[in-house]
């Protein structure tokens, strides 16, 4: 059995804030200075994809750097990226594919292991093409190239039934499960009893929850804008009242971005117990970004007293969660409505089996 639900620290780096997706020009970041930095605070887990392009380049070169070299080795630091998604329309699950796609990651990042490979927003494709990509995975493990293998995505019910059936035809539970969007203070689905129970209940041990700003839109100064535009899935409504949500903590003299990374922390700890364990995964692009979400963990989070600035080993304080219970409550009634709301994921008229989008004659001949 897995024992990463006891290495991983309580925050992640995202490695998406390094792509084309969130960043205009993401070669300009200092990506080097971040991960030292990080790895200096006690945030030794990253998570990318080769799909945050060029996200895995950044990180493979900056994690040669004499800066994190002469103080880390590999064995310090966790390293998960993904396979499956090439494209925001472009998918290739083949166990041909995964094996080239995991030997890429391992050139990029100078390595002969990844510490946790993804089958990457799996209700893009059809449940046999999950099971066969995991299916090649787990000879990589065999083979000592990856040590654990999970699954990611938007959706939580294809994600709980991808997990049963991988226990059924391999024997063995997946060791993570990545969700995105799903919980943090807008949208609490992920702890529903169809979310965390029923990875649970098949087999799981950790769950990762990513984007506890949900991509941005918890924070002040709207959805972040990369070279690809703007691709956030939110409507206007929503937009709308999350910019209320933000001008109501300024008011209060606070950001609705720590105040929302300090909920999904909480939920992440009030949420684990002694042999499962939620984990959050938060973008960082700069060393401003990095020192605002540490910090901001660190307010809720009690260090561990070897390493008083380090998130690694904390517990929560329950004094600020009680100082951030009105600000939570305040939050969730101005959304109203829109406390819950969850985005489609993939499009309505997209097809797993051909894994594009088809017109309704497509459907109707098929």
């Amino acid at each position: 059995m897995s024992d990463l639900h006891s290495q991983l620290p309580p925050l992640i780096l995202g490695g998406a804030g390094w792509s084309y997706q969130c960043h205009p020009a993401p070669d300009a970041l200092p990506v080097a200075n971040v991960i030292r930095q990080a790895f200096d605070s006690g945030v030794r887990a990253i998570d990318t994809s080769p799909y945050y392009e060029p996200s895995e380049q950044l990180l493979g070169k900056a994690l040669q750097n004499a800066s994190i070299t002469k103080h880390y080795t590999r064995s310090d630091y966790i390293l998960m990226t993904k396979v499956g998604r090439i494209k925001s329309d472009q998918f290739d699950y083949t166990p041909a594919w995964v094996r080239e796609s995991v030997s890429r990651s391992l050139k990029r990042f100078n390595t002969d292991y990844l510490d946790v490979v993804f089958c990457h927003d799996v209700e893009f494709v059809t449940e046999d093409d999950a099971l066969g990509a995991i299916g090649e995975l787990l000879k990589l493990v065999d083979e000592g190239k990856v040590r654990n293998v999970g699954i990611s995505g938007y959706r939580i019910d294809v994600l709980a039934r991808v997990a049963q059936s991988v226990r059924k035809r391999y024997g063995r539970p997946v060791d993570v499960i990545q969700n995105w969007g799903q919980m943090n203070l807008q949208n609490g689905r992920l702890e529903v009893e169809e979310g965390l129970k029923a990875f649970e209940d098949a087999g799981v041990q950790t769950v990762l929850n990513a984007s506890p700003l949900n991509i941005g839109l918890l924070r002040a100064g709207g959805v972040p804008v990369g070279k690809l535009g703007d691709f956030h899935p939110a409507p206007e409504g929503l937009r709308s009242v999350c910019r209320d949500v933000a001008e109501y903590m300024t008011s209060q003299g606070e950001s609705l971005a720590a105040v929302a990374l300090r909920y999904a922390l909480w939920r992440a700890e009030a949420t684990s117990h002694d042999h499962f364990r939620v984990c959050t995964i938060t973008g960082i692009s700069t060393i401003a970004d990095l020192t605002e979400n540490v910090n901001t963990s660190l307010t809720i989070l009690n260090p561990a007293e070897k390493s008083p600035t380090s998130v690694a080993g904390a517990t929560l304080d329950h004094s600020q969660l009680e100082r951030d219970g009105r600000l939570f409550d305040k939050a969730r009634e101005m959304l109203g409505d829109w406390s819950d709301y969850s985005f489609t994921s993939p499009d309505p008229g997209w097809s797993p089996e051909l894994k594009k989008i088809i017109n309704p004659s497509e459907k109707s001949d098929s």
